[in-house]
């Protein structure tokens, strides 16, 4: 089993950058691929970008693509969410998930796929 806590959420302005950490503590990291998901109001819940427990396959949604980076450090059981170029409408609770699953080099793009979830950090984007 595995614990996450996410932060580095906060308010920023259209075009600003913010950077999400999820520290992750229990059974070893490196065990699982991680995911960035987000709900915005009134939305279901949709992948934001997702990344094998080695690092070298990473996945990103359409709407994040070319704007958002994730990254992860085993090392110190973090997965990161680099985003750039913030638009108002990425204001949303952003959630880390993790999947015990060995799916080779795939990734899991649904949440039901993943077994772990963190509470959740809420990312504002004023226009």
């Amino acid at each position: 089993q595995v614990q996450l806590v996410e932060s580095g959420g906060g308010v920023v302005q259209a075009g600003g950058s913010l950077r999400l950490s999820c520290a992750a503590s229990g059974r070893t990291f490196s065990s699982y691929d991680m995911a960035w998901f987000r709900r915005a109001p009134g939305k279901a819940r949709s992948l934001v970008a997702a990344i094998s427990r080695s690092g070298e396959t990473t996945y990103y949604g359409d709407t994040v693509r070319g704007r958002f980076t994730i990254s992860r450090d085993n090392a110190k059981s973090t997965v990161y969410l680099q985003m750039n170029s913030l638009k108002p409408e990425d204001t949303a609770v952003y959630y880390c998930a993790a999947d015990a699953n060995d799916r080779a080099r795939i990734v899991a793009v649904r949440s039901y796929e993943y077994d772990y979830w963190g509470q959740g950090t809420q990312v504002t984007v004023s226009s």
